[in-house]
C-alpha cells in the first residue's frame, strides 16, 4: 500500500498518461532534469576546487560549444525519431492502468532484473560494435567524440544506437509483464544510471560507492572506457567485462 498514494497521484492524470506524447515528453524531460545537476557542477567546478576534486578528468571541462550541438541533438531525435515510434506502439498497444499499484518488493525486484537484463543486452551489443570496425564505424563511433564524458553525451549517439537502447529498455519491462508504474521507475533508474555514468563525476554518493564488493562501476568505470576505448563495455555493472576478461 505504501505505493498506492504515488500510483493514485499518476492515474489521476490518466489523460496525459495515456497520450501519444508522453512518452517523449516524461523520456526528455526527465534527461534534461538528470542532467541539469551536472551541467552546474561543470560550469561551478572550474573555479572551486573544493568541487573540482570530484572531477575524473579535472583537465578536460565541456563548454557551452560543446554542450548546446548535445541538448539540440537530444531534441531532434525525440521528436523526429523516438515520437514515431511511441505513436506506433500506443496505436497498437494502448496502455492499461490498473486501480491497484505493485508491491514494493515486487517493484524492486522487477526493476533490479530489468536493469541486469538491460545492463547484459548493452554489454553484447557494445562489446559488437567495438569488435567489428564497420559497425563501430557507421554506427557509434558517434557516440566516442568525447574522450572526456560530460553529462549531455549520455544520449549523443547514432540513430542506430538510439532506437537499439531504446529497444532495450523497453522491451524487458513488456517481457517480465511489470506494472506500469515499475516501468515508469525503471526508465527513470535507467536514465539516471546513464546521465551518472556520463557525468565524469566520482562523487561520495555516485552510485557505485554505495553497490558493494565493486559489483557497480559508474562513471570511473565507463569514464575509463571513453578515454581508452578497449575496455569496460558494460554500462552500469561489472560481471560481464570480469567474466569476458574486458
Amino acid at each position: 500500500m505504501c505505493l498506492q498514494s504515488l500510483w493514485d497521484f499518476v492515474t489521476a492524470k490518466e489523460p496525459l498518461i495515456k497520450s501519444p506524447f508522453f512518452p517523449v515528453l516524461f523520456s526528455f524531460t526527465a534527461y534534461m532534469a538528470f542532467c541539469l545537476p551536472y551541467i552546474a557542477l561543470d560550469f561551478l567546478s572550474t573555479g572551486l576546487p573544493n568541487l573540482r576534486k570530484y572531477k575524473i578528468q579535472p583537465q578536460n571541462y565541456p563548454t557551452l560549444g560543446m554542450m548546446v550541438p548535445c541538448i539540440i541533438q537530444s531534441a531532434y531525435h525525440h521528436v523526429v525519431l523516438i515520437f514515431p515510434v511511441t505513436f506506433l506502439h500506443w496505436y497498437w498497444r494502448p496502455m492499461n492502468l490498473p486501480v491497484i499499484a505493485p508491491e514494493l518488493p515486487e517493484v524492486l525486484l522487477e526493476v533490479g532484473v530489468c536493469l541486469l537484463l538491460f545492463d547484459f543486452e548493452y554489454f553484447l551489443w557494445h562489446l559488437l560494435h567495438h569488435k567489428v570496425p564497420w559497425l563501430y564505424k557507421t554506427f557509434h563511433k558517434v557516440h566516442h567524440k568525447h574522450v572526456s564524458t560530460f553529462a549531455l553525451t549520455t544520449q549523443y549517439s547514432s540513430v542506430w544506437e538510439l532506437l537499439s537502447l531504446g529497444f532495450f529498455a523497453a522491451i524487458n519491462p513488456m517481457l517480465l509483464g511489470c506494472h506500469p508504474l515499475t516501468e515508469m521507475i525503471f526508465f527513470l533508474v535507467n536514465i539516471w544510471l546513464s546521465v551518472e555514468d556520463h557525468s565524469g563525476y566520482d562523487l561520495p554518493w555516485s552510485t557505485h560507492r554505495l553497490v558493494p564488493f565493486g559489483l557497480y562501476g559508474g562513471a570511473p568505470h565507463h569514464d575509463l572506457h571513453h578515454l581508452k576505448f578497449k575496455s569496460n563495455y558494460a554500462p552500469y555493472f561489472t560481471h560481464w567485462d570480469k567474466l569476458f576478461g574486458t
